[in-house]
């Protein structure tokens, strides 16, 4: 069957993340995550969040801030459902342990796994940096004979950025793991766009929909990428500490540019919005995988909590 996207009748605000065997939805005053549980239930959590209808703060109205200020949310609230959902698979005391492991378990008891995260979000963030702006940045000095200006070096540093990037995306996608997250992603996907149609939020609907969407994280992502190759070329430095730094300070404009150029290739749909939305759906043959039906039953169940009364404040 031939998956499609029927005209959307209206574009909305909720967006979503892929976790272990679940997904968390996120709406204008609700957000939820729904997680299958080892003996095959589905267990769903609700809260509420800072509203983003109406009656949102300053800071969710106003261009370019807004971006910044969800990126930063969306990032920590999708380290805590995703921890939520590593803890929803099992008790980490029932597991087959090494003599080191129960050592350790022995010594913080209940804290090891807050301590376990806290210490694989560190790591994370170290290989981030080292990966994506350390290298690139150690490969263009070693290449700086060959570039004549900084503007040449600039745009070379963020094209490493971006292939990097991709390897990345296609090595953790052959990871088995990986690879159910990415249906879920792909659930996720499904399940917005028959909401934003219209139709039952049901299985049978959800399948007959594409797995990419033009409003999604990796879209957001790669596009940064793009707008900090142009906002770092205006920018000059005299010492690589301080290129790190004003790279740091510059990334939440970079995000909040990178923010509005989404919003505006999901408001219209013309030759120039198309080409802005190409690239982050391309990449999304990486990051979405299509999902079965136990996954679509989690996203309809994260996906409904979220959806407000009025479907007026809703509209993206």
């Amino acid at each position: 069957m031939n998956k499609r996207n029927p005209k959307e009748k209206f574009k909305s605000k909720i967006g979503g993340q892929a976790l272990i065997e679940g997904i968390m939805m996120r709406g204008i005053n609700k957000a939820a995550m729904a997680c299958r549980l080892p003996d095959g239930s589905i267990d769903v959590e609700e809260w509420d969040v800072v509203s983003g209808g109406k009656n949102a703060p300053w800071y969710k109205k106003m261009p370019f801030v807004r971006g910044s200020i969800n990126f930063v949310t969306s990032l920590i609230d999708g380290y805590k459902c995703l921890t939520k959902s590593a803890e929803k698979q099992g008790d980490f005391k029932d597991e087959e342990l090494s003599k080191f492991e129960k050592k350790l378990l022995d010594i913080f008891g209940d804290k090891l796994m807050p301590i376990l995260s806290v210490i694989s979000v560190l790591i994370g963030v170290l290989v981030c940096f080292g990966l994506f702006m350390f290298l690139p940045m150690l490969i263009t000095k070693l290449m700086g004979d060959f570039l004549p200006n900084q503007f040449v070096k600039t745009l070379v540093e963020g094209l490493i950025k971006i292939v990097l990037f991709i390897a990345y995306l296609a090595l953790v996608s052959k990871m088995k793991d990986i690879q159910r997250t990415f249906e879920y992603h792909g659930a996720e996907h499904k399940t917005i766009a028959c909401y934003e149609s219209g139709e039952e939020l049901i299985p049978e609907n959800v399948k007959k929909f594409t797995r990419f969407h033009p409003r999604c994280g990796t879209s957001f992502l790669i596009i940064v990428l793009i707008v900090s190759i142009l906002v770092f070329s205006v920018v000059t430095w005299q010492t690589m500490w301080q290129r790190i730094v004003l790279k740091l300070l510059l990334l939440p404009v970079v995000c909040g540019i990178a923010y509005e150029i989404i919003r505006l290739a999901g408001n219209y749909d013309n030759v120039f919005t198309r080409i802005i939305s190409a690239p982050g759906l391309a990449l999304q043959r990486l990051t979405t995988r299509e999902p079965d039906e136990r996954q679509i039953e989690c996203a309809i169940a994260a996906l409904k909590p979220c959806i407000p009364k009025d479907k007026e404040e809703d509209k993206w």
